[in-house]
């Protein structure tokens, strides 16, 4: 099967690579990496699961995929070979990517592979590396990693070299602290021109607004703007939020940070700390009433109210409903003075009381 792209062994290896290494020094000559507060910890878990999924995970699938194939399905094997480029690289490109949307999704609603997942907004800073800095565990699981290795085995292994390429330059300019989209904004005549590229691609102002720390900013989602190399899917199942602003802050609201090795490993290391989310001890335990709260507020400014009740903070969000459906509600107080807060949860006005509490 073909898989050199435009006719040169490996050549979607050296672009992809030349990718990291444009945008590590712009980064290295902006003086990021020299002001970065990274750990050693943080350094491994970026790092090291970038060579990790380079080198060891994604081969081992498409191995896994190719060998299965062969023996289960030898008479399918390269039936893409002998079809049009124009048709078999979009259906890799498009499929890949919004099964990646759904993964990624469903890694912020689903509480185990929230905690697979829950080491990439661990990062307090962006970067290009943080692109790969998830567990093991979910990049084995990832199922456009699987598609990867089913088209490459049906023959359209130069649609899926293609589609590296350029899928891994939108996620590395996505994440990395040189944000190409900013100036962008500023100029009248390219404005316009944005509305449509980001309407299409992920920018790093859709990006950075999901690795935002808390919705109280106004910028930040990380409840949303899943999409990876498309903004489409986001848009299409009511997920996108458009700022063009970049959050302040960056990370997990309630991060106990654990160690590399721990994050890395789930399930199979588990925390040694009791109040992680990955320690065997933990539960995550309701922390609702039937009592609305008396709440201050002044006014003109955000708060966030935990909607998934399992906020320790309560009424306010604590990022709590990671790993839930639930998102927090943000409101901005209209005067000074104090409001009641639901803290049933059941509310038809949310985040404000309306009596359901009385019929539960």
């Amino acid at each position: 099967m073909e898989n050199a792209l435009f006719g040169i062994p490996n050549l979607q290896v050296y672009l992809v690579l030349g990718t990291l290494i444009f945008f590590g020094l712009l980064e290295t000559f902006s003086g990021h990496l020299r002001a970065s507060k990274r750990t050693f910890g943080d350094w491994i878990q970026e790092v090291g699961s970038f060579f990790a999924l380079s080198v060891l995970i994604k081969p081992f699938i498409v191995l896994i995929v190719l060998t299965l194939g062969s023996s289960l399905f030898s008479n399918q094997a390269g039936i893409l070979s002998g079809q049009a480029f124009w048709w078999v690289f979009p259906l890799y490109l498009l499929v890949d990517d919004v099964l990646q949307y759904w993964y990624h999704r469903s890694a912020h609603e689903n509480p185990f592979l929230w905690k697979l997942h829950r080491t990439h907004h661990q990062a307090e800073e962006m970067g290009f590396f943080v692109s790969y800095r998830n567990a093991a565990l979910y990049y084995l699981l990832m199922p456009n990693i699987w598609w990867v290795g089913i088209v490459t085995f049906l023959g359209g292994g130069a649609a899926v070299a293609l589609g590296l390429v350029l899928k891994q330059m939108v996620i590395i300019g996505s994440h990395s602290t040189k944000k190409w989209d900013a100036p962008l904004y500023k100029i009248p005549l390219l404005r316009d021109m944005m509305t449509v590229v980001e309407r299409i691609i992920v920018t790093p102002a859709f990006h950075h607004a999901h690795h935002g720390r808390s919705k109280v900013d106004g910028v930040s989602d990380p409840n949303g703007n899943f999409g990876n190399m498309f903004s489409i899917w986001d848009q299409l199942f009511g997920s996108a939020m458009f700022t063009r602003k970049f959050p302040k802050d960056y990370g997990l609201m309630n991060d106990p940070k654990d160690h590399w090795s721990e994050a890395y490993l789930h399930p199979f290391i588990k925390s040694k700390n009791p109040a992680s989310e990955l320690s065997p001890s933990y539960v995550k335990e309701k922390t609702t009433t039937k009592v609305p709260i008396k709440f201050e507020v002044e006014k003109g400014k955000a708060y966030t109210w935990c909607q998934c009740g399992f906020s320790k903070k309560q009424p306010l969000c604590d990022g709590s409903h990671q790993g839930t459906k639930f998102k927090p509600v943000r409101f901005v107080a209209e005067k000074d003075g104090h409001v009641w807060l639901c803290n049933c949860k059941a509310t038809k006005k949310s985040p404000f009381c309306d009596g359901t509490h009385n019929k539960l």
